[in-house]
């Protein structure tokens, strides 16, 4: 079957509209079965505290991508909200390590079930896909990210 223009420009508004609609998500707050509203940021904290539990503040912001003061921004406001607790390392008194509370273990539970359910979600979408059929929408994905990569680089 031969694509049109005009079926190529649907594809990309397309996915302009699911972008923008992730985009609407991801700044919206959730509370994750907790009190507390969490940003994005915030919750991907929360996750990289609980995941690498001996990490310190200069390796949490080595392996988030952001600066350490980012880092010590999050960390205030995620022990303003009774997420998380600051202790002292005992191997390095100057090292603070980072654990998350009871309401912080919700949060993250909560997180990483919504993580289930995206999966579930694309999956379900997926069902009776082909191998051949997957494999090109991970080609298409791996190359689009590359492509947006490279077009936001000269859009700047």
């Amino acid at each position: 079957m031969k694509i049109t223009s005009n079926s190529q420009t649907r594809i990309s508004y397309g996915l302009l509209f699911v972008i923008v609609r992730l985009q609407e998500l991801e700044r919206k707050t959730h509370t994750y079965g907790t009190d507390e509203p969490l940003f994005i940021a915030e919750i991907h904290m929360v996750k990289a505290i609980r995941e690498h539990p001996e990490a310190h503040l200069t390796a949490l912001a080595d392996r988030l991508g952001v600066t350490k003061g980012a880092v010590s921004q999050l960390v205030k406001k995620l022990e303003e909200k009774g997420m998380i607790v600051k202790d002292r390392d005992p191997a390095n008194r100057a090292r603070v390590l980072l654990s998350l509370t009871a309401k912080g273990e919700k949060a993250y539970a909560l997180h990483e079930r919504a993580h289930r359910d995206f999966d579930d979600l694309v999956e379900g979408l997926l069902q009776g896909a082909t191998v051949e059929e997957r494999a090109f929408l991970q080609d298409f994905i791996s190359r689009l990210t590359r492509a947006l990569d490279r077009f936001s680089t000269v859009k700047e």
